[in-house]
Formats: structure tokens, sequence, C-alpha cells
């Protein structure tokens, strides 16, 4: 895939290749600053997502991870298996086709968080699932790549950012432990924390794809292939984690966390990869997939959001037409969490144990509609 020249400068594909690496480091000291900015704002991010964790439900998955195995099921094997047959199906471009796959082996990114949260989804698991495929990104990325590439015949060696696996996971895990300290000790105080972080957290995550996009223009390439791949790539992720959590008879909370965790994946770590692993020549096809991704997943999530809300909304108002005489209590109640306005979606959220295909249903049925509750939540 390389161009066969010498190291003279005078060769024009070693000149352009020197052009196109200064055209993608063009930021500089603005770069550096734009990640430290970007680390420092996740970490307090997830800090405060943290104050939704409870010890005695995230233990309840670590005894019995049902959701957890699923959704690593969901991570390393439907994602590489749908980059696959993706860039199989469209025909890509080597250099293209490796993009994509890299983007598929990679684990959760912290961005789903966000998107649990605002769909009343289960934070306990959805931390999980975030820990544990970043954790098992050491040994699921390269043993994935390594088999899907095996009749591609590569020239380059793909080189895992282990660095970046390494800080992704003291980012995620430090906060959080804080978050869940402070959740343990002033309960009411976190309420408040995990509002207002879920919410500034959301707006930054926005302002950090479009900015990521703009210092990175050098790099778009406008294929209109790779857009297409980028914009349906993380909606079947979607899909496809909530039938299989639905299959595997997960809980309405626990599909919808397990779908997003599928869909959203960590595009800095993939970013990482293709740098190290690339010439600038060939990053020039290939980045521009990545930001794609990004951008394309935080719209998605935005949109899967707004329908939620809206259902949800809905929902509300056809039971207050059941039962006008609790309308009025209904709305004079003060929520102190997402689990309270959402009772009649949560289906029996009190019940922190995950269940396994073949364990028996406790309490209501996960798959019951919310038609049966007849009094206010």
């Amino acid at each position: 895939m390389r161009a066969n020249c010498s190291s003279s400068s005078a060769c024009p594909a070693n000149s352009s290749e020197e052009e196109l690496l200064v055209g993608l480091q063009v930021p500089g000291n603005l770069e550096l600053v734009f990640t430290v900015m970007s680390a420092v704002m996740m970490g307090l991010l997830m800090f405060s997502l943290g104050c939704s964790v409870e010890l005695q439900k995230l233990w309840l998955h670590i005894r019995r991870p049902w959701g957890i195995a699923v959704g690593l099921l969901c991570q390393f094997g439907l994602m590489p298996l749908t980059a696959y047959l993706l860039a199989t199906s469209f025909s890509l471009k080597p250099v293209q086709a490796i993009a994509v796959l890299i983007m598929g082996c990679c684990p959760g990114g912290t961005i789903s968080n966000i998107f649990t949260f605002w769909v009343d989804g289960d934070m306990d698991l959805s931390i999980s699932m975030t820990t544990c495929s970043t954790v098992a990104a050491l040994g699921m990325m390269p043993l994935c790549l390594y088999l899907y590439t095996l009749s591609w015949n590569l020239e380059e060696t793909l080189t895992l950012p282990y660095q970046n696996i390494g800080i992704s996971l003291v980012c995620l895990t430090i906060p959080v432990a804080f978050g869940v300290y402070v959740n343990h000790r002033f309960p009411k105080q976190s309420k408040i924390i995990l509002k207002i972080g879920a919410t500034v957290g959301g707006i930054l995550l926005s302002v950090i794809a479009v900015a990521g996009v703009i210092l990175a223009k050098e790099s778009w390439n406008p294929d209109i292939t790779l857009l297409t791949i980028s914009f349906i790539f993380p909606l079947i992720g979607h899909v496809m984690g909530f039938l299989l959590a639905f299959l595997t008879h997960q809980s309405w909370p626990r599909c919808r966390t397990i779908s997003l965790e599928t869909g959203a994946q960590n595009i800095q770590m993939c970013f990482t990869m293709l740098q190290l692993s690339f010439s600038a020549k060939q990053l020039v096809q290939m980045l521009s997939f990545p930001l794609a991704y990004g951008l394309f997943q935080m719209v998605n999530g935005i949109l899967i959001i707004a329908a939620y809300k809206t259902y949800k909304r809905i929902l509300k108002n056809k039971l207050r037409k059941r039962n006008p005489g609790c309308a009025e209590g209904c709305r004079n109640k003060k929520s102190t969490s997402p689990k309270e306005t959402s009772a009649f979606l949560e289906m029996n959220e009190e019940v922190a144990v995950p269940r396994g295909p073949s364990e028996p249903m406790v309490g209501h049925s996960a798959l019951e509609p919310p038609s049966h509750i007849s009094s206010c939540a």
C-alpha cells in the first residue's frame, strides 16, 4: 500500500506525504490543550455519573454478570462482525476497510453513559460494561483484528494503543470511584451533582465533537461511501444490541442500556490506533471515518433520547387520562430520581439482580407492557 520510492525528498510521493503530515499536525499546541481539556472534562463527567452508582447493585452485577456478558458479546462479537460485513459489502479500499474494522473492534465509549442516563437506563450496568469492555479490549482487540484481517494481506503492522487504553481506564475508574463514595456518604447531594453533570456533560460532549471535527478539518475526505457507513454502523449496533438483550430476557432498562453501549464506540482509541499504524498519506483516506462516526453517533444518541422522551410523555398522558383523579397528585409530586419519574417504564427496577436466559421471572415481566399500572408513579 505504500509508494515504492526512495527517501529522497525529490520523490513526489515523499514530498506529498510530508506536506500531508504537516497539514495533519497544524493545530500543534491547540490540539494538546484540546486533548487535556477533554480529559479533564471527561473525568468530571464520569465523577458526576458515578454519583448514580449504588454499591449493592454494582456488586450484584459483578456476582451475576448476565447483563455484562451480553454487552461484551455485542461489543466484541456483533460489532467487529458488522464492521467486516460492511467493509466487504461496500467493497472499500484496503485502508478504508481497516479503519471501519478498527472502529468495530474498539471498546465502548463513555458517551454511552450519558445517553443511558437520559433514557432512564441501568447506570450501574452501563458503567460496568464500559469498564469491562475497556479492560477486555487489551486482549479482544488484537484477537478480533487478527481473525478478520487474515484474508486481507495487510502490509502494515497494526499498533495497539495500550497507553491510550490505560489512560481511558484511569479516567473512567478513579472519577467513578469518587462518585460512588459521594453517593454512599451524601445521597441527597449526589442527586444534584448527577443532574447537573449529566446536563453539562451532554452539552460539553457536543461541543467537543464539533471542535474535534473543526480541528481535524484537514483530515476530511468527502467519500460518500464512508459517510454512509459511518451513519448506518452505529444504528446497526444500537438495533442489534437491543435485540440481543431482548432475546436474552433482559429488563427494558437493561435493553436500552446494552443497545446504547453497543452502538457507542471509543472514537479516541480508534483515532490513536490509526495514527500509530499508518502513514500520513494513508491517514487522509482513513481519518474521516472515525470523525464522521463520532459525529453521527452523537446525532443518533440525541435522536434516540428525543424519541424516548416523547414516548414517555405520551404514556404519561395516557395514564393521566385513564386516572384523572390522580393527575393533580402526579403533577404536584416532586421526583427525586429518574427512576421515580418513569416507574411505569422501569418495570420493577428495584429488583437489581440480572436474570440469565434460564432464570425465572422476578416481579413484573420484563416484556410486560406498562398499561397495567393504574396508580401514580
